[in-house]
């Protein structure tokens, strides 16, 4: 029950691996299962992340290798680093892109009941900070 909890009302995911570990790598099939069936009836958009991206002499996972798995599960793939800031927040930003794209053509509505997208303010535009010229301090409200 714990489980379930975690994931209900979820609408997207971030599917996260170790380019370091090809164990976790190889987990990827098992976890994406375990979501899919704990958010049911409902649809999960995820994004395959292949985490630690700086540690390229300790790769156990190559990129072409993580781009065609996340193509067989119709995801996007993106490689990044926390500890030197590559890519996590554009990681965010291309699921809510995806979320949010999903939302507007239809293929994600709000239903009755599940509070996976809330109806509200919907932006124009989603931004991000790494768009937002450096010397411009103007809120983009």
């Amino acid at each position: 029950s714990i489980t379930r909890a975690y994931y209900r009302n979820s609408v997207g995911g971030l599917l996260l691996f170790d380019i370091t570990n090809r164990r976790s790598f190889q987990n990827v099939h098992e976890w994406l299962e375990e979501a899919r069936s704990h958010v049911q009836p409902h649809s999960i958009v995820f994004i395959l992340v292949g985490h630690k991206c700086d540690l390229e002499p300790q790769r156990q996972v190559s990129q072409q290798e993580a781009e065609k798995l996340a193509s067989a599960y119709g995801m996007r793939y993106i490689e990044t680093s926390a500890r030197d800031a590559i890519n996590v927040e554009r990681a965010f930003t291309e699921l809510t892109r995806d979320i949010f794209e999903l939302v507007r053509s239809g293929d994600i509505t709000m239903q009755e009941g599940w509070e996976g997208v809330k109806s509200g303010f919907v932006p124009n535009v989603v931004h991000s900070s790494e768009e937002v010229p450096k010397s411009d301090r103007r809120c983009l409200c």
